[in-house]
């Protein structure tokens, strides 16, 4: 009796070694515990949105683009986020041809603001999608990828910058446009 005991003692440990992690496994997937591994940092924008669905021709088709719409009158924020902007498209480096930054800048806007980089004028839809001074990554078939929200102070525009930087680098390794 002691060695049936024995045996069927070690015939449940091993099960319980066995079958215990894959019952964990699935009440964790199941009870939504585990979030998958997200290796970008910005948020992803919904399919579909792009520059004809927002009634806009795209400013330089066959690139990739980092859009951004200054208020009205600049702001330390604002040039802040320029910065980013030119800084972000410098280190690149070789990939740098690749991408074009481009500032939409309103017709109402009173003048240019030294920025140095290509501008666009944006249709009433792209203007009220970038209204809250977000960042926008655009593949090279103009379809409006990923967005950076505007934070504040210099140091989470710079920590905002690197995360761009990140997540660029990452689609221009794995596209195959542009």
């Amino acid at each position: 009796m002691n060695s049936l005991f024995k045996n069927r003692m070690s015939l449940l440990m091993v099960l319980v070694a066995f079958g215990l992690p894959v019952l964990l496994a699935k009440l964790v997937l199941d009870n939504h515990w585990y979030h998958g591994g997200v290796t970008n940092k910005g948020g992803l924008l919904e399919q579909g949105i792009s520059y004809t669905s927002l009634g806009m021709s795209n400013p330089h088709p066959g690139r990739w683009q980092l859009i951004y719409m200054p208020p009205t009158s600049c702001t330390e924020a604002c040039q802040d986020r320029l910065y980013i902007l030119r800084q972000s498209h410098t280190a690149l480096g070789k990939e740098q041809d690749r991408v074009t930054p481009v500032v939409m800048q309103a017709e109402s806007a009173a003048a240019p603001l030294g920025h140095e980089l290509p501008s666009a004028i944006p249709s009433a839809a792209m203007q009220s999608l970038l209204l809250s001074g977000d960042i926008i990554i655009v593949d090279p078939l103009g379809n409006l990828v990923m967005r950076y929200v505007m934070v504040t102070g210099m140091e989470a525009q710079l920590t905002q910058g690197k995360d761009l930087l990140a997540d660029l680098r990452k689609m221009l390794k794995l596209s195959r446009i542009g």
